[in-house]
């Protein structure tokens, strides 16, 4: 079967979901956790029966607390994040939550060290891509035939950007309906997303590479086909042994880390996927029309 023979429905699924994720990020925007915003979090356990977060928000209600989002996390935890209060309301908090209940932690972030973060998180995955960006140009400087070194480069670029705003644009949709925030560990997990995608691209670029330098193929289209063919169980593999952990601790480790392995889920299977089917494809129709030198 010729994979790159559906190359249309490639581009028309591709183009589809980033439209619609930029749409939603533009629409609903991310839910930024207290990190980026500034605020509270305190996390607690209890000795006994837990509240459900309903009941407990009632209980706190009285104290008037801004921005207030209550989570489990565990079998007997509970995550409470707020706008910044002071001690004295720290106090308050614990006292009303009841005596059967463990502080495992209490920590505020002021605005401004919430927007330094957040200015500097842009820098760090802005510098990521250029950098890999780079990095995919300098190991394909010698081949010039058909492709510049550029080229590849950008189609690289292309799918890194494919790889980062589909999980966004799901965080946006996760954010505005399931009050999913967008926290440190999520940027994390975006990051290792970027450097998973662009391992899988080099193991189907470098194959193109070395089949190009033995001949392989009749022209670059099928060279390109042959190379995604070899590549194609490795790079499968690979996604599934990494999924399957991550799954468990999705539904096994608890609410705190939910944010972190769906990110990366999500991630790695479009990363599989933009691997593999899209970025060969865009890398065909639009810089490869040449024969092989």
């Amino acid at each position: 079967m010729s994979i790159l023979r559906y190359s249309n429905f490639y581009f028309f699924l591709s183009a589809f979901l980033i439209v619609a994720c930029v749409g939603v990020i533009f629409l609903f925007g991310l839910q930024l956790g207290i990190e980026f915003t500034g605020g509270s979090i305190l996390e607690v356990e209890y000795d006994g029966n837990v509240p459900a977060p309903t009941e407990l928000r009632g209980n706190l209600s009285e104290l008037q607390l801004e921005s207030l989002q209550i989570q489990n996390s565990g079998e007997r935890g509970m995550i409470v994040r707020m706008k910044t209060i002071p001690e004295e309301t720290h106090a308050k908090i614990l006292e009303t939550l009841g005596a059967g209940v463990k502080e495992l932690r209490f920590e505020s972030i002021g605005p401004v060290i919430g927007r330094e973060l957040r200015e500097k998180t842009f820098i760090i995955v802005g510098l990521s891509l250029i950098i890999i960006a780079a990095y995919i140009a300098f190991a394909f400087r010698r081949i010039t035939q058909p492709l510049k070194s550029w080229q590849w480069s950008f189609v690289a670029f292309l799918g890194l950007l494919h790889d980062l705003f589909i999980p966004l644009g799901v965080f946006a949709v996760l954010g505005e309906f399931r009050n999913q925030e967008f926290s440190i560990p999520v940027v994390v997990a975006l990051l290792t997303v970027l450097g998973y995608s662009i391992n899988n691209n080099i193991v189907v670029f470098d194959r193109v590479r070395e089949n190009l330098t033995k001949r392989v193929g009749i022209d670059f289209a099928d060279t390109v086909e042959r190379s995604i063919k070899q590549t194609f169980t490795r790079n499968l593999n690979t996604s599934l042994t990494t999924l399957i952990p991550l799954f468990a601790i999705f539904f096994l480790g608890g609410e705190t880390l939910q944010g972190f392995t769906l990110a990366l889920i999500i991630g790695i299977m479009v990363g599989f996927y933009s691997s593999l089917f899209f970025a060969p494809a865009f890398l065909v129709r639009y810089f490869g029309r040449r024969k092989n030198p």
